[in-house]
Order: C-alpha cells, then structure tokens, then sequence
C-alpha cells in the first residue's frame, strides 16, 4: 500500500475502533441488564439501548466507511490487511442493508419480550408471551427477508443462519443434522439399554448456594479463568459476554443439585476462554474478533463435553466438590461420574446429556426454520413442539411451556439461527478434542494431575489467537487436517458412552 492508501486503511481502524467502543457499551449494558438491574429500570434501558444501536447502524452506514473500502479495492494490501478490510466489509454489509427503524425496533420488542418471559416463563404463561413473541418473530421475519433479497441464499432462514454460522454454508449445516439424525436416536436406544445393566448411587442432600458459588470459582480456576479479568454471577439463563480483560460469567443454582451449575460453567468458561485470549493486535477491529458461533460453541463445548467430563479430570475435581459436600457426596468418583454421563431423554435443553442434546437443537432448528419461512406462525409453536418432542424424543411436555417452548432465551429477542452452532461446535470441539489426544498421548495422566495448560495453549495457537484471519473451515481444516466431519461427534459419543474409554 501507497503512503495515502496506508492514511485510508488507519482511517477505517479509528472508525471501527470507535463502533467497537459502542459495541462495549452495548454488551456490558446488556450484562446488567440480565443480571443486576431492577424491574422497573427495564423501560429506559430498552430506550438507551435502541438509540446505541442506532447509533453503531448510523456510524457503519456512514458513506465515508464505503468510500475509504472501495478505495482500497484496487490496492495490493499485504495478506493481514487483505483479510482486515473483508472482514470490514462484511461487518458494515451486513448493518447497511437494514434500516434504521427496523434495528431500533428490533432492540425495543427484543427487550420487552426477554424481560417479560423471566416471569412468563415460570408462570407458564404463553397467551402473555405470545403477545411479545409474535412482535419478535415479524421483526425477525423482516431482517430475514432483506438480507435473503441481498445474499446468495436459498431462503430466509439461511440468511439468518449465516449470522451466526458466518463461511458455513447452509448445506453443510443440514449435512451434520442429516448424518446425525441417521445415527443417534439408534444410540439413544443402545446407550439406555446398556445403562440399564450398571447401578449408580445418586448424591443427596442440600447444597447451598453459597458453597455451590465457591466450587464453581474453584473450578473455573482449574480450566484456566483469570479472576482479575472477569467475575462469576447468577442469571436466569447461563451465559457469558465481555472483551478481552472484562470476561462475565453466569449461571444458576438450585438447592437440590450442584452438577448443572458446574456443567453450565464449564460451557461458559469454554466461550469466555476464546474471548479473552482474541489478538490483542486487532483488538476494537472487525478482524480480531471471534470467527463465528459454530466455532464458539466448539470452545465452551470442548470445556464442558471434552475436558470436565473426562473421566481423568472428573477423578482430579472429585476432591474439590468431596470436600465443599462431604455429607451429600459418595466415596467413588467413578459412581458419580457415571451417574454425570447418565443418558434419558428430557425435555430441558440445557439439562440434557451429550447422546440427546442433538435432537433438542434439531427440533428448534426445524422449528424456527418454519417460523422465519412464512411455513409456520408463532401461534403454532406450541403444538409444532409437542410433535417433534414425540418424534425425536418420546416425550410429551403436555403444553407446560416452561420445559417446552418457552424453556430457552434465545428467540426472546431474535435470535434465529443461532440453535445450528450448538451442533455444529459439537461436532467442531469433538473433532478438535480428537487431534489433541493424538498430539498429546499422556493427555489422561496430565488432566488427572489437574493440568489442562497444554489444551489452552494449543487452542490458543489453533484457534484464539486466529480473530477472524481464517474462515471457519480453514480453522477447522488447518487443527485437524479436515474440514468439519459429524462422524467424530459420532466416534466420541460411543468412545465414551459405549466403550467407556473416557
């Protein structure tokens, strides 16, 4: 690049730095707002958020961002500048083919509609919900249908997928459900009848929250999360947000049980363990920021699925959850192990084991596909779910919406699309987990120790230090030698669940 080619390209980082400060605010306003604020602050924290995003719309949208882009289409850029400006333009192609009043609106019933189902989804109230829902399902259909007439896609549907799926395409997308969809209710089956043979012991008791907190932190400690930059607090529905030295993690307890809110911590410390580690480099630019959510998810799945639930690390973290209950919790980690990776269909998705949780993302895949098509409407949801959950689960939640349709927070404020990645990163992490045991054969030993360093700092080469450099696939392809492959998410789960390897 020219000397004033160079000035353009500076230009274009001060103005996706100063998105970037927007985009800041925006998520640690939605952080307290999911976690700390009052009801009644819900009014003029929707108001702000709306006029903050449309402030962020208005500042992409600018025409000076499109004239510094296409004035450095004809330049000869080195390679990291190549891949800094397309993925300039694919932030900013992505905010200007919508209107103002359609991302502002977006912001205000995605809002209303989420804060609403905390207490609609306890009440089991859908005739309340679905007032909001509908809402959020046209606006959604709206954004789905501008971006479809602007890209090259075959529907609705797969325009909004590829927000969340960004480089994979929607083929191969429906390739993983339908290699999966052929295998694992048959495992299902298997796994079932072969855990019926074994007799595990359930742990009993109280566990109070407080010290339920406690061995959360602990464990996120031993996965590699740095507490003086990020903090664990309680939600309604698990999640993780932040930037690189402010990661915030939540989730929930209850009373009668530990193990959900150390699995659901182990996810998030999978996501706040890529978002932390991105480039420091390409901090505040398009470029360093994570690749896509089927990437993510593989992260926060490989933590969960790969390592804490590995028989050699569970055996390490069995001392630490013996000793914050050491009345409620038997004497074999193994039994509780056991009784950890026990498989039954249910109806709540977060809850759900590795052998099942296929088909929970299936169902709301198919779901919200027809929703965003114009092949469903949102008054229909309900019944569309008592079909599916008999279909690829056997079970009937009898219209309790609160473990049906109404279980998940995701489409409270539109994101459609999303469910796919949860899949497609289980697949992803259980690929990537497989070329690790291989690089690495005393992998056991190490984690029985305690020692997970060596996993982090491969994916951190692999995958975190990357931002947004390669596509997905080319993540993919250049940590395992391939392109992404569901029969490894297929190998493992019989690895594990039918051989016992780990």
């Amino acid at each position: 690049m020219s000397n004033s080619d160079g000035s353009a390209l500076e230009q274009l980082k001060a103005r996706f730095r100063r998105i970037s400060g927007l985009n800041h605010a925006m998520t640690f306003l939605g952080w307290d707002q999911m976690v700390m604020m009052p009801d009644q602050g819900m009014a003029q924290r929707s108001e702000s958020m709306a006029e903050l995003a449309a402030l962020r719309h208005e500042l992409l949208a600018d025409e000076a961002i499109g004239e510094l882009l296409q004035g450095c289409e004809n330049l000869a850029p080195t390679t990291e500048q190549q891949a800094m400006l397309r993925e300039m333009r694919l932030s900013r192609d992505r905010e200007v083919c919508l209107p103002a009043s359609l991302v502002k609106a977006k912001i205000l019933a995605g809002s209303k509609c989420e804060h609403q189902w905390r207490t609609q989804r306890e009440d089991n109230d859908w005739p309340g919900f679905l007032e909001n829902f509908r809402a959020v399902v046209d606006l959604a259909r709206e954004e789905a249908s501008i971006r479809y007439e602007q890209g090259d896609y075959r529907n609705p549907y797969e325009a909004l997928l590829d927000l969340y799926c960004t480089g994979d395409s929607a083929n191969r997308v429906e390739s993983v459900f339908e290699t999966l969809r052929e295998s694992v209710p048959e495992l299902v089956v298997a796994v079932t009848d072969r855990q019926k043979k074994s007799s595990t012991s359930s742990y009993q008791g109280d566990f109070h929250i407080a010290d339920q907190k406690a061995l959360n932190e602990v464990l996120m400690g031993k996965l590699g999360f740095d507490f003086s930059a990020g903090r664990l607090d309680v939600s309604v529905h698990p999640f993780s947000t932040g930037d690189r030295g402010d990661q915030r993690i939540t989730t929930r307890f209850t009373e009668n049980e530990f193990a959900e809110a150390l699995l659901g911590t182990a996810h998030e410390t999978g996501h706040a363990s890529y978002e932390g580690n991105l480039p420091e480099a390409w901090a505040g630019l398009p470029l360093g920021e994570s690749r896509n959510m089927c990437i993510h998810e593989s992260q926060s799945l490989l933590f969960e699925k790969q390592i804490f639930l590995s028989r050699s690390f569970f055996s390490h973290f069995y001392k630490d959850i013996k000793q914050a209950f050491p009345k409620n919790i038997g004497d074999s980690p193994d039994q509780l192990w056991a009784e950890l990776l026990s498989v039954e269909p249910g109806y709540i998705r977060v809850e759900a084991d590795e052998v099942t949780y296929p088909l929970h993302v299936m169902l709301r895949y198919e779901i919200e596909r027809d929703l965003m098509n114009g092949e469903m409407e949102a008054e229909q949801v309900p019944d569309a779910w008592e079909e599916k959950m008999q279909d690829y689960l056997g079970l009937s939640v009898d219209y309790n919406h609160k473990i049906g349709c109404m279980q998940d927070i995701h489409w409270t404020d539109g994101s459609f699309g999303y469910f796919p990645s949860y899949t497609m990163g289980a697949v992803n992490g259980a690929q990537l987990f497989k070329t690790i045991r291989a690089e690495f054969p005393d992998w056991q030993s190490r984690f029985s120790s305690g020692d997970i360093g060596f996993v982090r700092e491969w994916l951190n080469e692999k995958i975190w230090s990357q931002g947004c450099f390669q596509t997905s696939q080319q993540l993919i392809k250049g940590a395992t030698g391939e392109s992404t492959n569901a029969a490894y998410l297929l190998e493992h789960l019989h690895a594990r669940y039918m051989d016992a390897l780990y």
